[in-house]
């Protein structure tokens, strides 16, 4: 006999009707390294929440599409070399991706006791994110994504999911490795309610305490945390909205995890 049985989206309930961990820990990848550190940061979270890690590889059908134009070409990264891009050459890329994306996920859970599983779909990247996320789940992106070679830019997916997901996101950049430090969050104005973002124990876990910043434009945060080594920012999403508002690129900048709550 067992002593848990299974509520939605992987949460259980214990023998004596405790509620356990309800939420799943969601991570999109693309095996560009910006999604690969974030699943190790993924797969961390889920360990420490008892979730269940669920690894999302979208086959990017607007990609697919753009190879049934006779004029379409990819150019090489590095050798800058052009060459006709194809249906069948495109469909070979994404199998080699998405072998990637296995071995990397058999990688990051191995030695773990962890339920995970990994969800292949074929759609529009965002969209099918938005439609497996649910309001309890954690979902965790790179920063960069595959725009990584274009330098340091927020990827359209990453913005759109951090201003429409239902759920909470933790945005990974690897170019800055994660040190436990105090969580950031912007002091309302004056005569607002000063108390800090409610935080799910877990989240509150991987820092070291809270550190209010009195900021309300863009340029300000971004001065005050160019040298920050540790720790993280946590933004209201209309916090972050208006903050995107002013300099569409300052996410991109901040060198600490970010994250989103609705």
């Amino acid at each position: 006999m067992t002593t848990e049985d299974t509520l939605p989206h992987g949460g259980q309930v214990s023998e004596n009707g405790t509620a356990l961990e309800a939420a799943r820990v969601l991570a999109l990848l693309d095996a560009s390294r910006h999604s690969l550190a974030a699943l190790s940061a993924a797969v961390d979270l889920a360990s420490l929440r008892h979730a269940e890690l669920v690894a999302l590889y979208v086959e990017d059908m607007d990609l697919l599409s753009c190879a049934a134009f006779p004029f379409s070409c990819e150019i090489g990264a590095q050798s800058g070399l052009s060459r006709p891009l194809t249906h069948d050459s495109l469909e070979a890329s994404i199998a080699r991706q998405l072998q990637r994306v296995h071995q990397a996920l058999a990688g990051a859970v191995a030695g773990r006791s962890l339920r995970h599983r990994l969800e292949v779909t074929r759609g529009q990247v965002a969209a099918a994110a938005l439609t497996m996320a649910a309001p309890e789940d954690v979902l965790v992106l790179g920063k960069a994504g595959t725009t990584e070679r274009w330098g340091t830019r927020l990827g359209s997916t990453s913005r759109r999911l951090i201003l429409e997901a239902p759920c909470t996101v933790l945005l990974w950049d690897e170019r800055h490795p994660f040190k436990r430090g105090p969580l950031r969050w912007l002091k309302p104005a004056a005569g607002e309610n000063e108390a800090p973002p409610a935080m799910a124990e877990w989240l509150a876990a991987l820092f070291e305490g809270g550190a209010p910043l009195p900021i309300s434009h863009a340029r300000e945060l971004e001065r005050n945390l160019a040298h920050a080594s540790a720790g993280g920012l946590l933004l209201r999403r209309g916090e972050l909205q208006r903050l995107l508002n002013e300099d569409p690129e300052l996410i991109a900048r901040v060198p600490l995890p970010l994250i989103v709550t609705p």
